[in-house]
C-alpha cells in the first residue's frame, strides 16, 4: 500500500511540475528523466526524489580583486601571512635555450643565410639555427593536482602498528577447536555421560544423557567444555561449562561408576561419567593441569594488574583533592600525548594512497632528429675462390686476384621501394688498391676536387660500417649488395673464371694479367659483375635477424640490372627452386648485421658531419650514416629539425640502337656533371659525393658500363649536396662517351669518345625542384645557351643543336630530392612564393592571399609534418600583419585543418613541441601591429559562429588546446617585450583585448553545453581546454575580470543538467582551482568594516553566504557547486566531492602552506562545509549499514542504533510512522519506500541523524516540533541551492570522502575558530555537530583483520540491498541472524575504508594498517574537539544538573568511543577523557535521572571483560573512579546510584555477553578492589 501511494504522489507531483514551471531546463523534461536509462536506474531504485522546479541558483558577482588589493593594501602588508594573500613577484618570465644538436658543428653552412634569397629557404634555415624560446611560470609545478606537488609525502615511511581487540580475535579465536593444542595448550574429546543438573530431581542411573565432549582452549587462554549430541564440533555445542569458573575436579562414584564431578564457583556441580576408569583418571587429571595451570595465569595477571595499578596512582592521585590541584596539568599531559606522533589524516586517505597518473600532462621534448629501427651493418670480406698474389715477386699474401666493389642497400619487397641510399665499401687489400692507383691518380685529378667544403666533418677514408634506419620494419626487407669490378668486357666472359673450381693457379694468373692491363687503361670505369642479398628482420617490430648469413653470389645479367628487376628476383628469394636456376659464383662475402647502441660513437652524418661523441683520431673506423627514403606518409614523417640539401639522381636506360649520329657507341659510359651555367667553359660544381679512398666531393661520377649493348640499362646512385639557393640555370649535365675496351697496342685507341649529351634544369613552375622520372632527348653538340633549347626540335635554337634519332626521349632517369630546405608540394611552394611578392610590393592583393591559404588544405600530410614549424611560423606572422578579419580566420582555418592533421596521425606531440619551445610572437612594432592574442581570438569567435561551417568549429573545439596554448604564450612576450608586465593588472591588456576574450567564452559555452550529445569529445576537449586558459589568465590578467569570465562559464549550467554537463563543470573548477596561486586568490583574510582587523576578531562564515561567495570567490563557487551536486544523482555526487577533496589533500601537502598557522587560516576559507554537511546529516546515516557485531560482545539491541534507547509508546509511534511516510515523501525527506509501518525507520527520521541520543522521558522523538523547525530551516539554507533536500542516503565511500574533508578542517581550525563556530550555531546545529563527530567514529571504525581479509577475496563491490536495510527490527535471534544474512552483500565489501581487491597477505596487512591509523587519528581529532568543547561550555553543559539534550548529544560521543573498537593507543585517550569528563560533570552521572550513569556502567563493564589486559585494567580504574566520585558527591556518604547501576549491567551482561564469568571479568574486578583496598582518602 505504501509504495503503490508513493509512486501515484509523485506522479502526480511530476506533472503538476510539468504543468506550472516556468523554468524547466530548457526543454528537457524533469532533470535529465528523458533519457530512458537513466530514469530507469533512477526510478528502478526507488532512492530519487525528483526535485522541485530547476530554478538556476542566483549568480553571485565576484568582488574586484585588483581594487580590494589596493584598497586593503595596509591590512595585508601587516598581516604575518601575507605570502597567503600576495601573488609572488616575478611569477613568469620568458627565456631562451640553447638548441642541442646531435652534431659537433651547426648542420646549416656557413654561407647558407647569405645565398638564401627565397623566402622559403630562408625561414627554413631560420627554424634550424634559432634557439628555443620558452615561458617558465616560477611555481608551475603546484598547478597541477596533489600528486604532481613537488616535494610530496603523501605516505608516511612507516605507520605505527595499533592493537586491536578485534584482531586478538582473529589471531586466537578463528576456530576455537583447532587452536585446543596450540601455545603449549591441552585438548581432550571423548564420550561421557552427563547428569541432568536439576536439582529439583535426584540424579539417577536413567538420567544420565550420553554427549560427546570437546575441551576447547580460547584466545586468551581460558578453556570451554563443549558437548554435543554427535562427534560432529563444528556446529553449535549443545552447552558448556566455563572452566575458568571451576573450582575442581572430584571423583564421585555414588551415583555411577567411573563418575566425576566439577564444583563451580557458584557452589554448583556438573556430574560427568566415562566408560572405563582409566577414560575418568585421564579426563580428572587433564581438568586438574587445566585448573592449575589457569589459576597460576590469573596469578600472574593479578601481579601485573598491581603494578598497572600504581602506576596510575603515580600519574593522579584519586582522592578528590589531589585530582583537582592535578586537573590542569593532566589535561596539559593528555592534549601533549595526542599531538605526538600525530599523522595527517589524508596521508592515510586511499586516493593518496593511489598511484594514479591519469592527471599528468605529457612531457613535452624540443624537437629532435628521430630515427627508425637502427640497424649497423659491418663489412669484413669478400673473397672469392680465385685467388692469387698480385705483386711482382710474388711474395706478398693471397688475396683476390683483381678489385671488387660493392654497393649495399636496402629493398623493400612488400612495397616495391628502394628505401636506402647505396653506401659503397672497398674491401680490396692494399696491394689489389694499388692496381688502379697509377692510371686512377691522373684521371682522378681532373675529376676529384681537393676536398670537403669548409665546415663539414672528414669523409671516412674507406668506410667499412654503416648505420642504417628502417622506419616501417618487416621481414620482406632485403639488405642487397651488388658487386662491381673495373671495365674489362663482358659479363658472362669476365664472370667464368670465377664459376670454375678446376686448376685454379693457371686461370688466377690469366685473370690477373688481364686485370693488370684493364686497370691500368680502365681503373675509373666499373661493370656489373654479381649479387647477393639477405634479409634484415624476422618481424614487424625490427627483430633483427643476425643468424642469416649473405645468399650465395649471384651473376649479374646485363638484361636484368634494374631496380624493378632486382624485386623480381627477390621476389622468387625463399623459393630454392627459383634461385637455383640463377648461375653462381664461387665466392663469399662476410657482412653481419647488428643493433645500435643510441651513444655509439665515432659515426658521422650521410652530409659527413661527426656526431657528439666523435673522436678525433679514429677516424680511419668512422661509422656513415646511411640516408634512409622515409616513405610519404604523414604518420612516418617527422618535422625537420637539420640542414639537408641532397638530390639522388639515378641514371636508368638509353636507347641507342636507332641513333645514326656516331659510328661507334657501344660500351657506354654516362658522367654526371651538376653545372649553375651553360656557358662555354663553365665549370661543373664540386658537390658530388665521391668514392670510398678519394676526396668528399668530386665534379663528376661515372655510371657502371655494360659491354657491347646499345640500349644499355644502369643501377648506379648518384648522391649531390645542393647549393643552398638554386636558379634557374642550375641542371645535371649528362655526357656520354663510348668507351674502347680493346686492348691493341697496334692502335693508339683513345680510351673515351663522346657519343651525345643530355641535360636537366632543375627547377620549374617558378622554383619546384623536379622529382619524378624524366625522359629526355639526346643532343650529338654541346652549343652555348643549350639550356634554352630543352624541348628539343621544336625550338628555335634548334639549328644550333643537332639531335641523335631526331630528338626524341632516349635517355631515361629520375631524381629523387632529400632536402629540408625545398618543397615538392606545388600549394606550400606556392603560398611562400605569393608571400614573398607580398613582402616585396604593396599591390599584392589580400584577396589572392586567402586563395592560397585555401590551397593549403590540399597541401601533402607528410610535407605538413616535415615542415610544421616553418609553415606555423609563417602563418602567425601572416595573422598579425593582416588588415582584413578575412584573411585572420582564413589563417586560422589553415592551422585548425593542420592541428586537426597531426592530431589524426597521432602527432599532436609535435605541435606541443612546437608552442612551447618554437613559436615565439613578433614583436608589436610598426610591421607587426597587431597582436597575436587578440587576433586569435577575434579569429576563433568567428570561426566558433553558428553560421560557419561546423566541420572547421568542431575540429577548432576538439583541438582548441593548441589555440589556447598559443593565446597565452604570446600574451606572456608580449607583456615582457613590450615592459607592460610591470603595469597594474587592468592596464595591462587593451579594451578589445578583454572583449575578444568574453566573447570568445561566451561563443564557446554553448558549444560546450550543447554539443556533447553530438560530439563528446570536441566539447569535453574544449571544456579542459577553456579552463587551462581561464587559469593561466590568472597569472597575466586583471584576476576581477577572469573571475567574471568564470561566471559567464558557470551561468550556463542549472541544476538538473545531464550528468556529462556535471563532469564538464567540474572539471572545469578542478582545473581552475588547481592554479598555483589559488589560495592568494581567495584572499583568506578578514573582510570587516574596520580598517585593520585581527585574525582573532574575525566574523567567520561557517555557511555559504552571498558575502562569502563574493570575498572568497572560488572557494565560494566551489563549496556551492558542491552543495548543489550533493542533491543530484549518485554519480554526480561523487565528482563533486572527488573534486573538493583532491583540492583539500592539495594544501595539506603543499609544502608552501605546511606551518599550522598556514593551515589553520587555509580552515577558514572551507568552514562552510560544516554548514553544508548539516544540511544533509540526515543523509548520513552510516548505521543502517554497521555491522552486527563488530564489537565482539554486542549486545543484541545493537540493531537499534545506540545503547541507550528505551522502548516508545507504541500507538504513537505507528501512527507517526504512516502519518511521515506518506507526507515525507512528498516534503522529499522521507524514505519513499516502506512498505510497512517501521519503527527503524521512524527512529531515524525523527532524530538528528539515526545517532542523536534518545531516551524515554525527554526523546526528541517527542520533540517533533523541534525537528520540523530544523528541518524548514535547512531547507531555506538549501534553497540558495534551489533544490528541495533530497532524502536517499550518501553512499559509504561518499560519506567517507565528505568526513575524511570534515575532520581535516576540524583538526587544521584554530581553537578560536572553533569557539566562534559553538557561539555562532544554534542549539540543533550543535547538535547536528556532535552527530557528525559521531557518524565519524563510526564511518572510519577499524573492521579487523579478518573482515578485511574477507572483503578483500570477494571479486568486487556487492550492491547493497537497501531493502534489507529498512526491514522492521525483529528483537529475536533469528531476526538478528535474518539481518546479518541480508546486510552480508551490503558489509562484505563496503567497509573497507578503500575496495581495491587483493589477496595476498601482505595487501591485507597493509590495508589493516592503514585503517588502523585512520580509526587511532579519526578517535584523536574527535577526542581533541570534544576536550576543547567541554574546557569552553561547561555552564552550558551543567545546566538542568547536566541533563539536558546537548549534555547528552556530547555524553553519546563519550560512550560511542566504548562501542566501537578502537586501537590501546586510542583508548588511553579515551579511559583519561572520561575520567576528566565525570570529574567535571558528576551531577550528570549522580544525581536526577540514572540513564547516562547506567549506559556508562554497561559500556565499562564490557571492557571490563575485554581480550586485552590493558583495557580491562584502565577499565577497571575507570570503573573504581566513578564509584569514587559517587561517594565524594554525596559528602561520602554512599555510592548506591553507581553501585546499582553496575548490578544492573552485570545481569544484563550475562544476559547479552557469554563468557562473563571469565577469569577476565574476574581479573578486572579483583583490580577495583585492589584500588579500593589501596586508597587512602577513603581508609582515612
Amino acid at each position: 500500500m505504501g509504495c503503490t501511494t508513493s509512486v501515484v504522489l509523485l506522479e502526480g507531483l511530476r506533472s503538476i511540475l510539468e504543468r506550472n514551471c516556468t523554468y524547466v531546463k530548457g526543454s528537457v523534461e524533469l532533470g535529465a528523466l528523458e533519457d530512458e536509462e537513466e530514469a530507469q536506474t533512477l526510478w528502478g531504485s526507488h532512492q530519487w526524489i525528483p526535485t522541485t522546479a530547476l530554478v538556476k541558483p542566483k549568480i553571485i558577482e565576484p568582488l574586484d580583486y585588483e581594487n580590494v588589493l589596493l584598497q586593503r593594501k595596509t591590512q595585508i602588508i601587516s598581516d604575518v601571512l601575507r605570502d597567503m594573500l600576495q601573488f609572488p613577484t616575478e611569477d613568469f618570465q620568458i627565456s631562451t635555450l640553447r638548441r642541442q644538436g646531435r652534431t659537433l658543428l651547426s648542420t646549416v653552412p656557413e654561407t647558407a643565410e647569405k645565398e638564401a634569397s627565397s623566402l622559403f629557404v630562408q625561414e627554413c634555415i631560420k627554424t634550424y639555427k634559432s634557439d628555443w624560446h620558452v615561458v617558465n611560470y616560477k611555481y608551475e609545478e603546484y598547478s597541477g593536482d596533489f600528486r604532481q606537488l613537488p616535494h610530496k609525502v603523501l605516505r608516511p615511511e612507516k605507520l605505527a602498528a595499533h592493537v586491536f581487540e578485534v584482531d586478538e580475535d582473529v589471531e586466537k579465536d578463528e576456530d576455537a577447536a583447532s587452536l585446543g593444542s596450540q601455545k603449549g595448550g591441552v585438548s581432550k574429546h571423548g564420550w561421557l555421560y552427563k547428569g541432568n543438573m536439576n536439582s529439583a530431581i535426584s540424579v539417577t542411573m536413567r538420567s544420565f544423557k550420553r554427549r560427546y565432549f570437546h575441551l576447547a582452549q580460547l584466545g586468551d587462554g581460558s578453556y570451554n567444555l563443549n558437548f554435543y549430541k554427535d562427534e560432529n564440533t563444528s556446529k553449535e555445542p549443545k552447552g558448556t561449562i566455563f572452566l575458568d569458573s571451576c573450582m575442581g575436579v572430584v571423583q564421585n562414584s555414588k551415583v555411577r561408576r567411573f563418575a566425576f564431578e566439577l564444583k563451580m564457583q557458584d557452589k554448583s556441580t556438573f556430574l560427568l561419567a566415562a566408560d572405563s576408569e582409566a577414560e575418568m583418571e585421564e579426563w580428572i587429571s587433564i581438568l586438574n593441569k587445566i585448573l592449575h595451570s589457569s589459576f597460576e595465569q590469573a596469578m600472574q595477571e593479578k601481579r601485573n594488574g598491581d603494578l598497572n595499578d600504581d602506576e596510575e596512582h603515580g600519574k593522579a592521585e584519586l582522592s578528590s583533592g589531589s585530582f583537582q590541584d592535578n586537573f590542569q596539568t593532566a589535561r596539559d599531559v593528555e592534549s601533549r600525548m595526542r599531538s605526538e606522533a600525530r599523522l595527517k589524516l589524508f596521508t592515510l586517505d586511499p586516493d593518496t594512497q593511489k598511484l594514479d597518473f591519469s592527471g599528468i600532462e605529457p612531457d613535452v621534448r624540443p624537437f629532435e632528429e628521430k630515427f627508425g629501427k637502427r640497424v649497423l651493418v659491418s663489412c669484413h670480406n669478400l673473397s672469392f675462390n680465385l685467388q692469387g698474389c698480385v705483386t711482382e715477386n710474388e711474395e706478398g699474401p693471397t688475396t683476390n686476384v683483381e678489385p671488387f666493389y660493392v654497393v649495399l642497400s636496402l629493398f623493400d619487397v612488400q612495397n616495391s621501394r628502394k628505401i636506402s641510399a647505396d653506401f659503397r665499401v672497398d674491401l680490396n687489400h692494399l696491394l689489389v688498391r694499388q692496381m688502379t692507383c697509377g692510371q686512377g691518380n691522373g684521371s682522378n685529378s681532373e675529376i676529384i676536387g681537393e676536398g670537403p667544403p669548409e665546415g663539414l666533418g672528414l669523409a671516412p677514408h674507406y668506410p667499412t660500417q654503416g648505420v642504417f634506419s628502417v622506419t616501417c620494419p618487416h621481414p620482406e626487407i632485403f639488405l642487397v649488395a651488388r658487386i662491381e669490378k673495373v671495365l674489362q668486357g663482358g659479363i658472362t666472359h669476365c664472370t667464368e673464371p670465377y664459376m670454375k673450381s678446376s686448376d685454379s693457379t693457371k686461370v688466377a694468373q690469366k685473370v690477373l694479367k688481364n686485370a693488370k692491363t684493364a686497370c691500368s687503361r680502365l681503373g675509373q670505369y666499373r661493370m656489373p659483375f654479381a649479387w647477393a642479398a639477405r634479409p634484415v628482420f624476422k618481424d614487424a617490430s625490427g627483430t633483427l635477424e643476425k643468424n642469416s648469413r649473405f645468399s650465395a653470389l649471384y651473376r649479374q645479367d646485363s638484361s636484368k640490372l634494374s631496380d624493378e628487376d632486382m624485386f623480381k628476383l627477390l621476389t622468387d628469394f625463399r623459393k630454392p627452386e627459383k634461385m637455383a636456376k640463377l648461375p653462381v659464383l664461387l665466392g663469399n662475402l662476410d657482412v653481419t648485421i647488428d643493433n645500435v647502441a643510441p651513444d655509439i660513437p665515432n659515426c658521422v652524418t650521410t652530409s659527413y658531419i661527426p656526431v657528439r661523441n666523435f673522436e678525433q683520431n679514429g677516424s680511419g673506423s668512422a661509422l656513415l650514416e646511411v640516408e634512409e627514403f622515409v616513405p610519404c606518409i604523414a604518420k612516418c614523417a617527422q618535422p625537420f629539425t637539420i640542414y639537408k640539401n641532397h638530390l639522388y639522381v639515378y641514371p636508368k636506360h638509353l636507347k641507342y640502337d636507332g641513333q645514326k649520329s656516331f659510328a661507334k657507341a657501344r660500351n657506354i659510359a654516362v658522367c654526371v656533371e651538376f653545372k649553375d651555367s651553360d656557358e662555354d667553359e663553365t665549370q661543373p660544381l664540386k658537390c658530388i659525393y665521391g668514392r670510398p679512398g678519394g676526396p668528399l666531393f668530386a665534379k663528376q661520377a661515372y655510371a657502371a658500363v655494360l659491354h657491347h649493348q646499345h640500349n644499355p640499362e644502369f643501377y648506379d646512385e648518384i648522391k649531390i649536396e645542393l647549393p643552398t639557393q638554386l636558379h634557374e640555370k642550375h641542371h645535371l649535365l649528362f655526357s656520354f662517351f663510348h668507351v674502347s675496351c680493346d686492348n691493341n697496342s697496334k692502335k693508339k685507341d683513345v680510351v673515351e669518345s663522346p657519343v651525345g649529351s643530355a641535360w636537366l634544369p632543375l627547377l620549374k613552375d617558378g622554383g619546384r625542384v623536379i622529382m619524378n622520372e624524366q625522359q629526355l632527348p639526346v643532343a650529338a653538340n654541346l652549343p652555348a645557351g643549350y639550356l634554352s633549347s630543352q624541348d628539343g626540335v621544336s625550338k628555335q635554337s634548334g639549328s644550333e643543336i643537332k639531335w641523335v634519332d631526331g630528338g626524341k626521349p632516349l635517355f631515361t632517369l629520375s631524381t629523387h630530392l632529400v632536402s629540408t630546405v625545398y618543397t615538392q608540394d606545388q600549394h606550400l611552394h606556392n603560398f611562400f612564393q605569393h608571400c614573398q611578392s607580398m613582402d616585396m610590393s604593396e599591390q599584392a592583393s589580400e584577396g589572392e592571399l586567402i586563395k592560397y591559404l585555401k590551397s593549403l588544405h590540399a597541401m601533402e600530410g607528410h610535407v605538413m609534418v616535415n615542415f610544421l614549424p616553418t609553415i606555423l611560423n609563417q602563418l602567425f606572422c601572416i595573422l598579425t600583419r593582416a588588415s582584413h578579419e578575412d584573411v585572420a580566420v582564413n589563417v586560422t582555418r589553415v592551422m585548425v585543418h593542420v592541428v586537426a592533421q597531426c592530431h589524426e596521425e597521432g602527432l599532436e606531440h609535435y605541435l606541443r613541441s612546437f608552442v612551447k619551445f618554437v613559436f615565439k610572437p613578433e614583436l608589436y612594432s610598426s610591421i607587426c601591429l597587431r597582436t597575436v592574442h587578440e587576433e586569435l581570438a577575434k579569429a576563433m569567435t568567428a570561426i566558433l559562429k553558428p553560421s560557419t561551417d561546423f566541420l572547421t568549429s568542431n575540429k577548432l573545439l576538439k583541438h582548441s588546446w593548441y589555440f589556447f596554448e598559443a593565446l597565452v604564450k604570446s600574451m606572456a612576450y608580449y607583456l615582457t617585450e613590450s615592459g607592460k608586465v610591470k603595469l597594474s593588472r587592468n592596464q595591462r591588456f587593451s579594451a578589445s583585448f578583454h572583449h575578444a576574450v568574453e566573447t570568445l567564452v561566451n561563443m564557446l559555452m554553448p558549444h560546450i553545453t550543447q554539443k556533447y550529445k553530438d560530439n563528446l569529445d570536441a566539447s569535453r576537449n574544449a571544456n579542459h581546454s577553456l579552463a587551462l586558459f581561464i587559469k593561466r589568465c590568472f597569472t597575466f590578467m586583471d584576476r576581477g575580470f577572469v573571475f567574471k569570465q568564470i561566471n559567464n562559464y558557470m551561468n550556463c549550467f542549472v541544476p538538473g543538467d545531464p550528468k556529462t554537463l556535471f563532469e564538464f563543470k567540474f572539471e572545469f573548477l578542478r582545473v581552475v582551482c588547481n592554479h598555483e596561486h589559488y589560495i592568494p586568490l581567495n584572499l583568506p583574510m578578514p573582510f570587516g568594516k574596520g580598517r585593520i582587523q585581527r585574525f582573532q576578531d574575525l566574523q567567520l562564515d561557517y555557511s555559504l553566504t552571498d558575502d562569502f561567495c563574493r570575498n572568497h570567490f572560488l572557494v565560494g563557487l566551489l563549496l556551492r557547486e558542491v552543495g548543489g551536486a550533493l542533491q543530484e544523482h549518485r554519480d554526480i555526487r561523487q565528482i563533486a566531492v572527488q573534486v573538493l577533496k583532491g583540492l583539500m589533500i592539495k594544501h595539506t601537502f603543499d609544502d608552501r602552506y605546511a606551518a599550522k598557522s598556514h593551515q589553520a587560516r587555509l580552515a577558514t576559507l572551507y568552514l562552510p562545509l560544516f554548514g553544508l554537511l548539516q544540511e544533509n546529516v540526515y543523509r548520513l546515516d552510516i548505521k543502517d549499514s554497521a555491522p552486527l557485531g563488530n564489537h565482539n560482545n554486542m549486545r543484541e539491541d545493537s540493531l537499534v542504533p545506540n545503547s541507550m534507547v528505551t522502548p516508545q509508546k507504541p500507538g504513537s509511534c505507528i501512527e507517526n510512522a504512516l502519518h511521515k511516510d506518506v507526507f515525507g515523501v512528498i516534503s522529499g525527506t522521507a524514505s519513499p519506500h516502506s512498505s510497512t509501518p517501521n519503527v527503524s525507520s521512524v527512529h531515524h527520521a525523527d532524530s538528528r541523524g539515526s545517532l542523536a541520543s534518545t531516551d524515554s522521558a525527554n526523546s526528541l522523538l517527542d520533540k517533533s516540533s523541534d525537528k520540523t523547525n530544523s528541518l524548514e530551516k535547512s531547507q531555506c539554507v538549501s534553497a540558495v541551492g534551489s533544490t528541495v533536500l533530497r532524502c536517499d542516503k550518501l553512499d559509504r565511500d561518499e560519506i567517507g570522502n565528505l568526513l575524511m574533508c570534515f575532520l581535516h578542517i576540524l583538526k587544521s581550525m584554530s581553537e578560536e575558530a572553533l569557539f566562534a563556530y559553538w557561539n555562532k550555531a544554534a542549539p540543533s546545529e550543535l547538535m547536528d555537530f556532535f552527530t557528525l563527530i559521531e557518524i565519524c567514529l563510526h564511518q572510519f571504525r577499524y573492521m579487523g583483520k579478518r573482515f578485511i581479509a574477507r572483503s578483500q577475496e570477494g571479486a568486487g563491490p556487492v550492491a547493497a540491498d537497501r531493502k534489507s536495510l529498512t526491514l522492521p527490527v525483529s528483537r529475536t535471534r533469528a531476526g538478528i541472524l535474518h539481518a546479518r544474512l541480508q546486510q552480508l552483500g551490503a558489509l562484505e565489501n563496503s567497509h573497507t575504508i578503500n575496495n581495491v581487491y587483493c589477496h595476498t597477505e601482505v595487501d591485507v596487512n597493509s590495508q589493516c594498517l592503514l585503517e588502523a591509523n585512520v580509526s587511532t587519528e579519526v578517535c584523536l581529532t574527535v577526542l581533541d574537539t570534544l576536550s576543547t568543547f567541554i574546557m569552553g561550555f561547561k555552564t552550558q553543559l551543567n545546566s538542568d544538573l547536566g541533563h539536558n539534550p546537548l549534555m547528552k548529544t556530547v555524553f553519546q560521543v563519550h560512550l560511542c568511543f566504548l562501542q566501537i573498537p578502537q586501537s590501546e593507543a586510542a583508548l588511553k585517550q579515551v579511559f583519561t577523557s572520561l575520567r576528566t569528563f565525570i570529574f567535571k560533570f558528576p551531577c550528570t552521572f549522580f544525581d536526577g535521572r540514572a540513564d547516562m550513569c547506567a549506559s556508562l556502567c554497561y559500556e565499562i563493564l564490557k571492557c571490563c571483560n575485554s581480550k586485552l589486559s590493558f583495557i580491562r585494567s584502565d577499565a577497571a580504574h575507570l570503573l573504581y573512579f566513578l564509584m569514587k566520585s559517587n561517594f565524594d558527591y554525596t559528602g561520602r556518604k554512599s555510592f548506591v546510584r553507581t553501585h546499582l547501576q553496575v548490578v544492573i549491567a552485570v545481569s544484563q551482561l550475562i544476559a547479552d555477553v557469554i563468557g562473563i564469568g571469565s577469569t577476565r571479568f574476574q581479573q578486572s574486578l579483583s583490580i577495583v578492589n585492589n584500588c579500593a583496598n589501596s586508597d587512602k582518602s577513603i581508609k582515612s
